[in-house]
C-alpha cells in the first residue's frame, strides 16, 4: 500500500473528518475506499460497454455516399399515420 498527500480546502476536510468519524473510519480510509469505488465503478462500466459492442452488431444508417431520408421521409410511414 502506498501513502500520498492531499489537500483539501478547510469546508472539505472537515466533512471528510465528520463522514470518517460517523463511518468510524479514518479519513485516509474513507478517501481509499471512495477512490477503489470509483475505480471498480468505472471498470465495470468499460466492461459492461465491451461487451455490450462486442455482441451487438452495429448497422450504418445508410450506405456510403447515400443522403440521409428527410424528416417528411422518416414519418411518412403509413404504420405512424393516424387513422
Amino acid at each position: 500500500m502506498r501513502n500520498i498527500t492531499i489537500s483539501l480546502d478547510d469546508d472539505t476536510a472537515a466533512w471528510a473528518r465528520r463522514l470518517a468519524g460517523e463511518r468510524n473510519t479514518s479519513v485516509s480510509a474513507l478517501v481509499a475506499e471512495l477512490l477503489e469505488n470509483k475505480r471498480r465503478s468505472s471498470e465495470a462500466y468499460q466492461a459492461a460497454k465491451r461487451d455490450f459492442f462486442s455482441r451487438t452488431p452495429t448497422h450504418p444508417l445508410s450506405n456510403p455516399g447515400d443522403r440521409y431520408p428527410s424528416r417528411e421521409e422518416l414519418y411518412d410511414r403509413p404504420v405512424l399515420r393516424r387513422r
